[in-house]
């Protein structure tokens, strides 16, 4: 029983000292931010049904978006090279393919109709002052602007990938890989960097990602940090929270707010912890397996040890 005891307080006191170390110092150091649930509360839902074939027309017509985006899946390859195209607008605008997927349904029509204000950088972007954000809002075709908006939507959503084929990689290059680079799986801000033959065309491409970082540092005031081990640093709950409002944490900050769903940000969230963690199934297969074999050695240890005891007791 003596060695029990000890045990027990050996662990309350080892739990004690890693709660005061770890989460409470990290409680106190860092701002708490609730989680909005991703419902988007400010924003208006949408009260009228979307008709694909009517957002089809807007999209690739009166809606004008692909004059600055591209929808790859629709066969509509970007006008610009991301560099170029950074150079224009301050950063490249998101190819549209899996928008509809990625964003919530309610921010993506905000974003349609008034981008400043969807993005909370409002701030940044005045209108009054002449300040206007680089995307253009729609103000309609003509006919009822909040039914052309919802077509529009409808379209984008029906031209995105469904369920299990919204990947990790899906989420982050259209939520966050405009922006920020992840070194640890090789992406730039202007995609994923392939593997040259020749050096030249290495250094070509370095200096692509370089012109492109220099417009994104004029447009956001500095270059937005890789991501690479931000989950290890940060943790889930800060990163969620702050995709999901930037302004909760920083406010006046020039990021804006993404308007991903719950789904995509927990997809976002995986991205980032097998970029910033490439092992951690492995090591987690492997803990139990350690686990399972320090419980099998406590027993016979003990056993062991009422062996060796029990005559003199």
């Amino acid at each position: 029983m003596k060695e029990l005891f000890i045990l027990v307080v050996v662990t309350v006191f080892t739990l004690v000292t890693y709660y005061l170390v770890e989460p409470f110092a990290h409680h106190q150091m860092h701002k708490h931010v609730e989680s909005e649930n991703f419902v988007y509360a400010d924003l208006p839902a949408l009260t009228k049904k979307g008709d694909v074939t009517r957002g089809q027309e807007l999209v690739m017509g009166a809606g004008a978006c692909v004059g600055c985006h591209s929808i790859k899946v629709a066969g509509m390859e970007p006008a610009m090279s991301p560099a170029d195209a950074a150079a224009a607008y301050g950063v490249n605008p998101p190819d549209l393919s899996n928008m509809g997927a990625v964003l919530d349904e309610k921010f993506l029509a905000d974003l349609i109709k008034n981008p400043a204000h969807a993005l909370m950088v409002e701030h940044k972007f005045d209108a009054a002052k002449g300040q206007m954000h680089p995307m253009v809002p729609f103000y309609g075709a003509g006919g009822d602007i909040d039914q052309e908006v919802a077509d529009m939507v409808a379209y984008l959503k029906s031209i995105a990938v469904k369920g299990e084929d919204l990947t990790p990689t899906i989420a982050f290059e259209n939520a966050c890989g405009r922006c920020h680079a992840v070194r640890y799986e090789k992406w730039t801000q202007i995609g994923e960097k392939p593997n040259f033959k020749h050096e030249q065309d290495s250094l070509a491409y370095d200096i692509e990602v370089l012109k492109y970082q220099d417009s994104l540092k004029k447009y956001m005031g500095t270059l937005p940090p890789d991501l690479s081990i931000y989950i290890r640093s940060r943790g889930e709950h800060y990163i969620k929270t702050f995709i999901e409002n930037p302004q909760n944490y920083l406010a006046g900050t020039a990021m804006p707010r993404v308007g991903v769903t719950a789904e995509a940000a927990d997809k976002v969230i995986e991205y980032l912890e097998d970029s910033g963690d490439t092992k951690r199934h492995e090591r987690e297969e492997v803990g139990k397996n350690v686990m399972i074999y320090i419980i099998i050695f406590a027993i016979f240890a003990l056993l062991w040890k009422k062996q060796v005891w029990k005559e003199l007791h």
